[in-house]
């Protein structure tokens, strides 16, 4: 009989390679543990549904809804991606433009920090008065929440740039439009992912936000409509959705990073 391997005898590859599975293996593991701790706590002191929900009545009920709970989430995706599109293509030329001048971040840095103050909660209803009562309104406030990191980054990647960089393009006589597009917006990245990592999860509060406000569709009207008639599995199967698309977003943008990037990736998690 032959004995199975053993990942000591196979070499740095093969011990390289359990680890890696070992440590992507940890978080799964982690969550399985609290969903059955979390059941055993529900079954064991007998809550009541309406209180917290055992994981499996969440699944049931949310399962048992699968057409509606998928029509809200689409609804959801939806304001996600038109605010976290908007905001990428704002935040952008609006970072240039900080770094443009010491004169245009004077101006328009204090206005983007006004803006960021404001609480997000507190504007919306303004906002849909303002813009109506339909989508723009989530829209807007998806883009508010999420283009203040990506602006804060990418100004802050434009200007990383080391000063001998600047140097030798000044002697060249390169003009500013090729030293931006040769010099600084290659060192800026990795800041730039860093913020759209940042912007991708906050897109998914904005759009919840704008949907706790005004919308009749959405993960976040059914989380409303949910605890409104005491369906508390429902809403709870609609906020681990909601988490489960941020996950998904945040590791599409890695993704991205890595595929067209992979230079750009400092976290050695990400590199594996």
């Amino acid at each position: 009989m032959r004995a199975d391997p053993d990942p000591d005898d196979a070499g740095p590859a093969g011990r390289a390679g359990f680890a890696r599975l070992a440590r992507a293996s940890v978080p799964w593991l982690s969550i399985a543990a609290l969903l059955v701790a979390w059941e055993l706590c529900v079954r064991g002191f007998r809550i009541p549904d309406y209180l917290l929900p055992a994981p499996s009545e969440i699944w049931s009920q949310t399962w048992a809804l699968k057409a509606t709970v998928a029509d809200h989430a689409l609804a959801t995706l939806r304001t996600i991606a038109l605010g976290f599109g908007l905001a990428v293509v704002v935040s952008l030329p609006l970072a240039v433009l900080v770094t443009s001048s010491p004169a245009v971040a004077a101006t328009v840095y204090p206005i983007l920090v006004l803006v960021q103050s404001v609480p997000k909660v507190a504007l919306a209803p303004v906002l849909v008065v303002a813009l109506g009562a339909n989508e723009m309104p989530r829209i807007v406030v998806t883009f508010l929440v999420c283009f203040f990191p990506l602006v804060i980054s990418v100004a802050a990647g434009l200007l990383s740039v080391p000063a001998e960089y600047i140097e030798l393009c000044r002697s060249c006589r390169a003009s500013r439009w090729r030293e931006l597009l040769r010099v600084r917006m290659p060192c800026a990245v990795p800041f730039l992912f860093s913020g759209l990592k940042v912007a991708i999860t906050l897109s998914v509060v904005g759009a919840v936000v704008g949907e706790f406000v005004a919308a009749d569709k959405g993960l976040g009207y059914l989380i409303q409509s949910s605890t409104a008639f005491f369906k508390t599995p429902l809403a709870f199967g609609a906020i681990l959705i909601l988490a489960l698309v941020g996950i998904a977003l945040f590791q599409a943008v890695v993704a991205i990073e890595r595929a067209f990037f992979p230079w750009s990736v400092s976290d050695e998690r990400f590199r594996d």
